[in-house]
């Protein structure tokens, strides 16, 4: 099994992250220029559902098979057979789900096409998700970010050319996301047979031992995907297709904040499920926490300040009102950068569930808000419920983890000189890297 060093691993998820990113942006952009504020708010309205259901359909495998793995329960080809039979039963439930809120609970009467292309993604995307578990169980970080960046310069691609080149509106937008997804799951499949047999087994004991587990993974991936889309569902229910375009172009630009923690939770994840000194695991996780906050803040701040002329360039004046969602979101995104490192921590050691206490009453608190701010508000209005719930998410399980890992909250933000140290060798790292 491959033991990379953490700085190793860091360095291999930042250089697909940073892609992923800056193709994402193209993408964003694309589809700001040629398909406007509405266009872009029906496609939002379109995927809502199926990302949340996702979050169903996945049922916490990925996390569990990662936990399965690095402890090495079982044979990982029983594991992974185990895998891909509970994959075909919840790509099912997952298309039939969406299909059915899609239909029967927006707003809008979306022609079929742009329904198909919404559904059309969840089996491959689903496959991904789990299959991902393999090479994260394995630690083997490094493998699964060679081809995860794929996915978006496909999307980009394909985005512009039915989007700007032949016309074809939201269908070709939705289409790309589709391509991008679909390619991902056939170099996942390609990948997987190196290691083993792409094979569905109906092991009853590793599938239920899945999804005990899984289970809990996805309730708490279901709550913290319902904060976080909850806004869109509200605003496409309480208001118009312009106001969600306007909201989900600021969101998605506020948003790429978080890359920076997701590129620290794949890692911690992985390594917290196979540590062998838990509390000495947290330290570390804690250490990477207040670096990414100076880090991230530093960018938010310029952001702030540059965000006007950055959405007129890149959206245009027709997305201007997109500057302020994203002023309102930056102070909840910002906080969330604590719950999203520190969560995968707890996670990795088979405790997901430990988020639930957190994001329930976030949740509620955005439910309610969102019903008293989008009548008046609009976009802002919703912007503004999700910044009292992100905020009030990170700050309860900031408390959460501190009790469970007994480190105390002003230790957890105190730099030491151990930190310096951690500093110093990614920088020599990445000087290393770039030399060659």
């Amino acid at each position: 099994m491959p033991k990379n060093s953490f700085i190793k691993d860091l360095a291999s998820v930042f250089t697909s992250r940073v892609a992923s990113l800056v193709l994402g942006l193209g993408t964003s952009i694309v589809t700001a220029r040629y398909l406007g504020p509405e266009g872009n708010g029906i496609s939002a309205a379109l995927l809502v559902y199926p990302s949340l259901f996702m979050a169903i359909g996945a049922l916490g495998v990925q996390q569990s098979t990662t936990y399965f793995v690095g402890q090495e329960k079982y044979d990982i080809k029983e594991v992974y057979g185990a895998v891909l039979a509970t994959w075909i039963f919840t790509s099912l439930i997952g298309i039939i789900s969406s299909f059915l809120l899609i239909k029967y609970f927006t707003k809008g009467d979306y022609p079929n096409i742009l329904i198909f292309w919404a559904l059309a993604a969840i089996p491959f995307s689903l496959y991904t998700t789990y299959s991902s578990g393999i090479f994260l169980g394995q630690q083997n970080v490094k493998a699964f970010n060679r081809i995860n960046w794929v996915p978006a310069i496909i999307n980009l691609v394909f985005t512009f050319l039915l989007t700007g080149i032949f016309h074809f509106g939201v269908a070709g937008s939705m289409a790309a996301t589709f391509l991008g997804v679909f390619f991902l799951s056939f170099l996942v499949v390609m990948n997987i047979r190196k290691i083993i047999p792409v094979r569905p087994r109906f092991n009853g004991k590793i599938i239920k031992g899945l999804l005990s587990l899984g289970v809990i993974y996805a309730g708490t991936t279901l709550i913290a995907s319902l904060n976080y889309k909850v806004d869109v569902v509200l605003l496409e229910k309480w208001s118009n297709a312009y106001e969600l375009g306007i909201y989900s172009k600021g969101a998605v630009l506020v948003e790429m904040l978080w890359q920076i923690p997701a590129i620290l939770s794949t890692i911690i994840f992985s390594r917290s499920a196979g540590a062998k000194d838990p509390g000495e695991f947290s330290l570390k996780v804690c250490r990477l926490l207040r670096f990414a906050l100076i880090l991230i803040l530093v960018i938010a701040v310029a952001f702030y300040c540059l965000s006007d002329f950055v959405i007129g360039l890149m959206y245009g004046p027709a997305f201007a009102e997109s500057s302020k969602v994203l002023k309102i979101l930056m102070p909840g995104v910002l906080l969330m950068i604590i719950y999203k490192v520190l969560y995968m921590d707890i996670a990795g050691k088979g405790k997901p569930w430990m988020s639930m206490e957190a994001m329930i009453p976030a949740v509620i608190a955005n439910v309610v808000l969102n019903y008293w701010w989008i009548p008046k508000y609009g976009a802002s209005g919703s912007a503004m419920a999700s910044t009292v719930s992100y905020s009030i998410a990170a700050l309860v399980f900031l408390v959460l983890y501190s009790v469970h890992t007994r480190i105390p909250v002003k230790q957890i933000f105190t730099y030491t000189r151990e930190d310096k140290a951690f500093a110093m060798a990614i920088v020599a790292k990445f000087r290393k890297k770039i030399s060659k």
